[in-house]
């Protein structure tokens, strides 16, 4: 009698074993698939983001361009916006964000690059535990900071070796920007020249390379990609830098290419206008957008510009 009972119960006990493992797979394949959306929706904040940022732009700047054409736009040579005769050339804009921009890729690339070579290839373990934090500090300085350092401190210095310099100009404005960059260049790079296998620099040494030309020939070109990555972020933290700008560089609209000279950006009159009381909907308001739409395509034509030299960078090597 108690073997029937015994063997009557064996399947039940195997069916609610069963059961109970279909239930805990479903509640897991349940739980994954709940992460996975939760990840899902954190990846797609930037992409919904920018599209939204794109239709704010757009959207204004339609407006904008119903009233002033596109061709005055781009190649009127004053920008008077808020006077009682009006000028929107763009370009007045555009020529100070340039040349701040180069002058502070000037510094920061070769300099970054540079700092990057040294940490990655030469430093001892104790100088780049050191230096980074370093390095890290300078890139968590507020910009206002920078700002103030530049019109103070740099500015005079400059005036010594340069007796006509204004007081307000786009060189120690784009000195100091560069300097800011440094952190951003040489970090990123840094941790790309790092993240070569080691086999590569062992195979150039049994070769007989020396360090350098190990550095030089074999990492910088293997971690290009991560490199050209730390030279765009530059770039558009060059492009879309305001405050140093607006401190120092004296946000007057002159066209001009002289870094000598004082002249506005396209960030700082941004600035200025916001803060400014100009009714919502006027022509003058309305400038920022169709400003910023170009600071907005300014960095996408250097991102896609970096990307285009990644792959050919790649295709080489």
């Amino acid at each position: 009698m108690p073997s029937a009972v015994t063997s009557a119960s064996l399947p039940e006990a195997i069916s609610g074993n069963t059961s109970a493992r279909l239930a805990a797979r479903r509640s897991r394949h349940l739980r994954e698939r709940a992460i996975e959306g939760v990840l899902l929706l954190a990846a797609l904040v930037s992409v919904f983001t920018t599209l939204a940022i794109v239709y704010i732009l757009v959207k204004e700047s339609v407006v904008f361009f119903q009233k002033v054409p596109l061709i005055d736009f781009l190649t009127d040579t004053q920008w008077t916006p808020l006077f009682d005769d009006a000028h929107f050339g763009i370009m007045v804009l555009l020529s100070g964000t340039l040349v701040s921009s180069g002058v502070a890729l000037a510094v920061a690339i070769p300099l970054g690059t540079i700092i990057a070579i040294y940490l990655s290839e030469f430093a001892p373990f104790k100088v780049r535990e050191i230096a980074k934090p370093f390095l890290e500090l300078l890139g968590g300085i507020p910009t206002i900071v920078y700002g103030y350092f530049a019109l103070m401190f740099v500015t005079p210095i400059l005036q010594w070796f340069f007796p006509g310099l204004p007081g307000f100009n786009l060189l120690s404005a784009g000195l100091v920007m560069g300097i800011m960059i440094v952190p951003y260049v040489s970090s990123i790079s840094e941790d790309a020249m790092r993240a070569v296998p080691m086999n590569l620099r062992e195979g150039s040494y049994a070769m007989g390379a020396t360090r350098y030309q190990t550095a030089v020939h074999v990492v910088v070109p293997s971690a290009f990609s991560g490199i050209a990555s730390a030279y765009i972020l530059g770039v558009s933290r060059a492009v879309g830098e305001t405050m140093i700008l607006a401190v120092a560089a004296g946000m007057q609209p002159n066209l001009t290419w002289n870094p000598a000279e004082p002249a506005a950006t396209i960030t700082a009159y941004i600035v200025q206008v916001a803060l400014g009381d100009l009714p919502h909907g006027s022509i003058g308001y309305q400038t920022i957008f169709a400003a910023g739409l170009m600071l907005m395509l300014i960095t996408l034509a250097f991102n896609i510009l970096g990307h285009v030299l990644r792959r050919r960078y790649r295709e080489a090597y």
